[in-house]
This record gives structure tokens, C-alpha cells and sequence, in this order.
């Protein structure tokens, strides 16, 4: 099951809309955290309590970075010409926009974790 899993993801096609879900994401992901901030400072003062919907929040973001950046990596080991590639082949484009949308990921993985750490810091929103 996971060897056919790993040929589809390697027969889809990389365009521009996949090199944009984990920002995305990460850009979702911080205006989700600031309307929560800032609804729950207005209310009571303070972080909630339980943050559970603001933990399932981040936890589904993430999840859907890694995905990504997984998809990603596949995509990028795509057999091709070897370096230095001066031809513009279909596999070179493949792997170069693979390759930025697997860099991506980790960046947006790593936003979306800074986002998410003043929640485990900040008890109070003074």
C-alpha cells in the first residue's frame, strides 16, 4: 500500500499551486492565532485555560505542512540528468519547483511552531 502511495504522489504534477500550500498554511495559521489572542485576551485577560481548539489548530496545520513537504521529497528524487542542468527538461522543473516547495515546509513548519510557542510561554496577554 505504501509503494502505491509512493508512485502516485511521484506521478503528480508539482505546478506553482503546490509550491504555495505550506505558506500558506503557516499564513492561515497565524491569523487563526492572533484572532484567538486577541478574542480570548478581550474576554477574560489571560491565554484560555485549555487551549484545546487552539492546540488542535496548530496540530492540523502542522500536519498539513508535513504532508506537503513529504509529497515534496518524493517529487524531488525524480531520476533525472545529472548536475549541472543546462537543458530546461520536464524533471529538471519538476524537481527544482519540488525542491523549493520541500524548503518551504520546513520553513513554514518552523513559523508556524514560533507562532505557536508564545501560547506555552505567556500565561497572561499584558
Amino acid at each position: 500500500m505504501i509503494r502505491k502511495l509512493h508512485s502516485h504522489i511521484g506521478s503528480l504534477q508539482a505546478t506553482l499551486w503546490t509550491l504555495i500550500v505550506a505558506p500558506t498554511t503557516w499564513a492561515v495559521h497565524f491569523l487563526f492565532s492572533y484572532l484567538w489572542a486577541a478574542v480570548y485576551c478581550a474576554k477574560t485577560g489571560q491565554f484560555a485555560e485549555e487551549p484545546l481548539v487552539y492546540w488542535v489548530g496548530t496540530g492540523l496545520a502542522l500536519l498539513v505542512i508535513a504532508i506537503s513537504g513529504y509529497i515534496a521529497v518524493i517529487q524531488s528524487r525524480v531520476p533525472g540528468d545529472p548536475a549541472p542542468h543546462e537543458h530546461s527538461t520536464e524533471s529538471d522543473r519538476l524537481r527544482f519547483i519540488a525542491y523549493s516547495t520541500m524548503l518551504l515546509a520546513g520553513l513554514s513548519f518552523i513559523g508556524v511552531i514560533f507562532t505557536a510557542a508564545p501560547v506555552l510561554i505567556l500565561e497572561d496577554c499584558r
